[in-house]
């Protein structure tokens, strides 16, 4: 059995990898999930990079490079075009963000230096910087996987429109803004299973199990 671990402190991020896989048998066969807690790792993990891409590799590097084991790490982002596609990388920080930063795109020093933000305050800015604006947004999820020595990325997306007020109490991060196109509910009105079915992290999670199918049958192709 190989273990991978996931390279993140956020309970419900694990909560939502783990019980994608656990539905797929032929995973469990190969594949055992953990996370950072079965290392007894408590501590930051470096997110410094300015793309969805950079910041999964970095924080999986991170965790590979310390403990010497197989992981993965995800990054996601709120893209918004009538805000410039911001908040973007920063989602997590939106809240500490410069003033103009839906202009610039660049936090500063300061900002970066800041513990981050809740949720609920990121939320409070998105609501009031768009209002007016078009709704329209999208996730974008990018996973690095570290497996045998070798890096892998796969990615996923989901678009939907950016509600006024917050609406549901499941999930996390933007969950209560954001409603994927071709439903009623928001994220947070959707149970786990129907979020992971549509979502851009489920997105990416199936096309990392499709990796994790084609590499058991011996076609293992780095990407």
């Amino acid at each position: 059995m190989t273990t991978i671990y996931i390279a993140t402190h956020n309970a419900h991020k694990k909560e939502e990898i783990k019980s994608f896989f656990e539905n797929i048998p032929s995973f469990s066969e190969k594949y055992v999930i953990k996370g950072l807690d079965d290392l007894d790792f408590t501590g930051d993990i470096p997110e410094t990079a300015d793309t969805l891409e950079g910041n999964a590799l970095q924080k999986a590097m991170f965790i590979h490079r310390k403990y010497g084991v197989d992981c993965l790490a995800d990054d996601t982002g709120l893209e918004v075009p009538a805000l410039g596609n911001r908040p973007g990388v920063y989602s997590a920080r939106y809240a500490n963000m410069p003033e103009d930063f839906e202009q610039t795109g660049k936090p500063d020093p300061q900002s970066l230096r800041l513990p981050d933000p809740t949720f609920d305050r990121n939320i409070d800015r998105l609501l009031l910087k768009l209002q007016g604006k078009d709704p329209q947004a999208r996730f974008r999820t990018v996973i690095c996987l570290i497996l045998h020595g070798r890096t892998y990325y796969f990615e996923g997306e989901v678009t939907g429109r950016i509600l006024p007020q917050r609406q549901g109490s499941r999930g996390f991060g933007y969950d209560p803004v954001f409603r994927p196109d071709g439903f009623a509910e928001s994220f947070a009105e959707l149970d786990l299973k129907a979020k992971n079915a549509i979502s851009h992290r489920g997105r990416a999670l199936a096309s990392l199990a499709r990796f994790f199918d084609e590499e058991k049958d011996g076609s293992d192709t780095a990407r």
